[in-house]
């Protein structure tokens, strides 16, 4: 029997988060919290709705990780000056640390991932996975009340 595309792209995510997964465990951080410091230590303090709206979650997801992540010392969350209502999301230097091995650790995954496909190969999946991913985007934007 032929494996779908759902059942394709289910087994490489988990597969790829159990070669991760001791490493989030290293690092104090837990599930979707990595991705949250590498995005503050890439793009730098930002509003707790920009990373909701980044990562496509409920808000009240990110504010979750967020309670957390600041307890474990890797952000800092305070009152933006210029939006009274909103929190401005800093990293703090054991988040940027966190998020630097971090990548050097997605890094490693990746080239197990990607070992025995030629460069060519490997920026075609990189393209495919990424016009996958916007054709999700556009459907959902002209069906937002069928998801």
């Amino acid at each position: 029997m032929k494996e779908t595309m759902h059942i394709l792209l289910y087994r490489a995510f988990h597969a790829q988060r159990n070669i991760l997964r001791p490493c989030m465990r290293q690092l104090g951080l837990g599930a979707g919290q990595p991705k949250i410091v590498v995005y503050l230590d890439e793009h730098g303090p930002c509003r707790q709705r920009d990373l909701a709206d980044y990562f496509e979650v409920d808000p009240a997801a990110i504010s979750r990780m967020l309670e957390s992540l600041e307890k474990g010392g890797f952000v800092t969350v305070a009152a933006d000056e210029n939006h009274r209502r909103c929190n401005l999301v800093k990293a703090t230097e054991r988040g940027r640390q966190a998020g630097q091995t971090w990548l050097e650790k997605c890094a490693q995954a990746e080239e197990i991932m990607l070992q025995g496909f030629a460069p060519e190969e490997r920026e075609a999946f990189r393209d495919y996975l990424i016009r996958a991913r916007d054709n999700f985007a556009n459907w959902r934007e002209e069906h937002p009340c069928e998801t």
